[in-house]
């Protein structure tokens, strides 16, 4: 066998052993430069006085319910996008973004997503919210 197929196969493996947080990263890579690039631009920095920055954003890295929530129902500006994207896209450029431009946040999973959009469907009632 060629070194080069070799070579690939074990930069292949290494990859796939890396686990779910190198597979999110392409997918939502490319997700953020179609959705999101155009105000928080590729490198993350935002526009000043305009879009925020996600680059060292503590929101970002903070709990990650916090960025879906915002990625799912949007923030001042910003579009939501439960109705655009799947709950294995919106973790895929969670993660992404958590991960990107010297932020260092664990990745999302897909079920936090599918959480967040089934308590954020509850009747008030049941998401334990009171008057007082």
């Amino acid at each position: 066998m060629p070194a080069h197929v070799v070579i690939a196969g074990c930069a292949l493996a290494g990859l796939l052993l890396a686990g779910p947080a190198w597979a999110a990263d392409p997918a939502g890579e490319g997700l953020f430069v179609a959705n999101c690039s155009a105000c928080h631009q590729r490198n993350g920095q935002g526009i000043p006085q305009a879009f925020p920055a996600l680059a060292g954003d503590k929101l970002v890295q903070d709990d990650p319910k916090r960025i879906v929530a915002v990625l799912l129902n949007g923030r001042g500006g910003m579009p939501a996008f439960k109705t655009q994207l799947i709950d294995e896209q919106i973790a895929a450029v969670a993660s992404y973004v958590r991960g990107a431009w010297g932020n260092h946040a664990d990745p999302v999973p897909a079920g936090l997503v599918a959480a967040a959009r089934t308590e954020a469907a509850a009747p008030v009632a049941d998401r334990g919210l009171q008057a007082h």
